[in-house]
């Protein structure tokens, strides 16, 4: 597995500002049903429901948010770099500028857990998190999150 197969280009964005966790949930909702046909109200509620187990904010800018749904037949991702970042209550209380979902089919067990492990480990990687950061055009954050060297099989 790797990011390139659960990441379409589509499914990457940049936005200015995001005004809260739930904004976000919203967002991220309206990316999945755009680039794969996704309920964006169901992907919404997933992701709050998810988020009410424990905080998906893991650190240094970052959030991993991620949901099961009904109806999915792979793991499939998105990602949005948030130009100005915000509260979303991670576990270091540091502001989240970087946020990659996964959603993963209902019943998915091993894929699901490769798909977030492997999502955890790039997103852990400091040079590849500078590297995002420093750029704002969608299909060079999507080469950088997609590139093989960082890609590893989970």
């Amino acid at each position: 597995m790797d990011l390139s197969s659960i990441l379409l280009p589509s499914a990457v964005k940049v936005v200015s500002t995001v005004t809260s966790k739930k904004r976000l949930f919203q967002d991220l909702g309206d990316i999945v049903m755009e680039c794969y046909g996704i309920n964006g109200g169901d992907a919404f509620a997933a992701l709050q429901q998810r988020e009410t187990l424990g905080p998906t904010g893991v650190g240094r800018g970052v959030a991993l948010p991620h949901a099961r749904l009904p109806g999915l037949d792979k793991v499939v991702g998105c990602f949005i770099r948030v130009e100005q970042p915000f509260d979303f209550s991670a576990v270091d209380k540091q502001p989240v500028d970087l946020v990659f979902a996964l959603f993963a089919p209902e019943g998915s067990g091993v894929d699901h857990l490769k798909a977030l492990a492997l999502v955890s480990r790039t997103m852990r990687d400091a040079s590849i998190c500078t590297k995002l950061r420093a750029n704002t055009d969608s299909t060079t954050l999507h080469a950088l999150l997609t590139d093989s060297l960082s890609n590893k099989a989970a």
